[in-house]
Protein backbone atom coordinates (compact mmCIF):
# COMPACT_ATOMS: atom_id res chain seq x y z
CA UNK A 1 0.00 0.00 0.00
CA UNK A 2 1.66 3.55 -1.11
CA UNK A 3 1.81 6.37 1.33
CA UNK A 4 -1.16 8.54 0.02
CA UNK A 5 -3.55 5.59 -0.19
CA UNK A 6 -3.07 4.81 3.51
CA UNK A 7 -3.25 8.58 4.40
CA UNK A 8 -6.57 8.57 2.54
CA UNK A 9 -7.71 5.86 4.08
CA UNK A 10 -6.82 7.06 7.81
CA UNK A 11 -8.61 10.53 6.74
CA UNK A 12 -11.88 8.88 6.20
CA UNK A 13 -11.85 6.94 9.44
CA UNK A 14 -11.35 9.73 10.89
CA UNK A 15 -14.62 11.81 8.94
CA UNK A 16 -16.29 8.81 9.75
CA UNK A 17 -15.89 9.08 13.59
CA UNK A 18 -16.26 12.69 13.64
CA UNK A 19 -19.42 12.06 11.50
CA UNK A 20 -20.60 9.58 13.76
CA UNK A 21 -19.73 11.02 17.32
CA UNK A 22 -20.45 14.55 16.88
CA UNK A 23 -23.98 15.86 16.64
CA UNK A 24 -24.67 17.81 13.20
CA UNK A 25 -25.09 21.39 14.86
CA UNK A 26 -22.11 21.03 17.31
CA UNK A 27 -19.59 20.40 14.32
CA UNK A 28 -20.25 23.49 12.75
CA UNK A 29 -19.17 25.18 15.96
CA UNK A 30 -16.11 22.86 16.43
CA UNK A 31 -15.44 23.48 13.27
CA UNK A 32 -15.37 27.60 13.73
CA UNK A 33 -13.58 27.05 17.29
CA UNK A 34 -10.71 25.21 15.40
CA UNK A 35 -10.33 27.89 12.93
CA UNK A 36 -10.11 30.38 15.44
CA UNK A 37 -7.70 28.91 17.64
CA UNK A 38 -5.87 28.27 14.63
CA UNK A 39 -5.38 31.92 14.14
CA UNK A 40 -3.12 31.72 17.32
CA UNK A 41 -0.72 29.57 16.32
CA UNK A 42 2.24 31.01 17.17
CA UNK A 43 1.26 29.84 21.10
CA UNK A 44 3.01 26.56 21.96
CA UNK A 45 -0.11 24.65 22.52
CA UNK A 46 -2.12 26.13 19.59
CA UNK A 47 -0.85 25.58 16.16
CA UNK A 48 -1.65 26.71 12.50
CA UNK A 49 -2.72 22.65 11.70
CA UNK A 50 -5.74 23.42 13.72
CA UNK A 51 -7.27 25.89 10.41
CA UNK A 52 -7.08 23.12 7.91
CA UNK A 53 -8.90 20.56 10.60
CA UNK A 54 -11.36 23.43 11.14
CA UNK A 55 -12.02 23.50 8.00
CA UNK A 56 -12.29 19.90 7.13
CA UNK A 57 -14.95 19.38 10.33
CA UNK A 58 -17.05 22.35 9.60
CA UNK A 59 -17.16 21.38 5.59
CA UNK A 60 -18.78 18.12 7.03
CA UNK A 61 -21.86 20.53 8.17
CA UNK A 62 -22.22 22.65 5.60
CA UNK A 63 -23.07 20.40 2.55
CA UNK A 64 -26.53 19.41 4.93
CA UNK A 65 -27.59 22.72 4.79
CA UNK A 66 -26.77 23.81 1.56
CA UNK A 67 -29.15 20.82 0.71
CA UNK A 68 -31.76 21.87 2.68
CA UNK A 69 -31.86 25.61 1.40
CA UNK A 70 -31.89 24.25 -2.39
CA UNK A 71 -35.42 22.38 -1.80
Amino acid sequence: MTRPTAFKKSLARARLRVRRNVPPGLRLVVGLILMVAGVFGFLPVLGFWMIPLGMLVAALDVRPIWRRFRR
